[in-house]
């Protein structure tokens, strides 16, 4: 496996990578504006497929909890503005979706790469979350995540890490 090939995964400890994106509005949008609380970054494939609407709808249900944890949500995608405005607007979801078209944050985090669908291999998005601490360090990761239920994981996580 030629090195390019290898995936760098973050764990907890690790320092979160910076990021500057835009939001479906396209106003930027960086891992610093959240400084001093915790947030939950998730990279998902697409806006509007079966598992990605099913994950961010269970995440905006949870947006109340997390907030009471003091934590704030936000997706981030390949897909642009205009198609992150849709998503929202057709599933009512009150948090931020950035655009990432050229994979550049989604590779920093280790949510881009190889991975297998339906027992074929292809290069795209490694449906990842991470939970950001207040000091933006990674508290937990993790990586080709199922999409259901795993904003109750996540919620979960936070609720401990308090």
């Amino acid at each position: 496996m030629c090195h390019a090939d290898v995936v760098a995964r973050l764990e907890a400890g690790d320092v979160a990578p910076s990021f500057t994106l835009p939001d479906h509005d396209g106003r930027p949008v960086s891992l610093e504006d959240f400084a001093g609380s915790p947030v939950i970054v998730y990279f998902y494939p697409a806006d509007d497929t079966p598992g990605c609407t099913k994950e961010a709808c269970q995440f905006n249900e949870n947006l109340a909890a997390f907030s009471r944890s003091g934590a704030a949500v936000v997706g981030i995608s390949p897909d642009g503005a205009a198609t992150h405005t849709k998503f929202r607007e057709k599933y009512g979801l009150a948090f931020p979706l950035l655009s990432d078209p050229e994979h550049t944050v989604m590779s920093e985090y280790g949510a881009w790469g190889e991975k297998t669908t339906y027992g074929k291999k292809t290069v795209g998005t490694i449906r990842s979350t991470f939970l950001v601490g207040a000091d933006g360090k990674i508290l937990r990761s993790w990586y080709s995540v199922k999409a259901d239920g795993h904003a109750a994981k996540v919620l979960d996580a936070l609720q401990h890490a308090a």
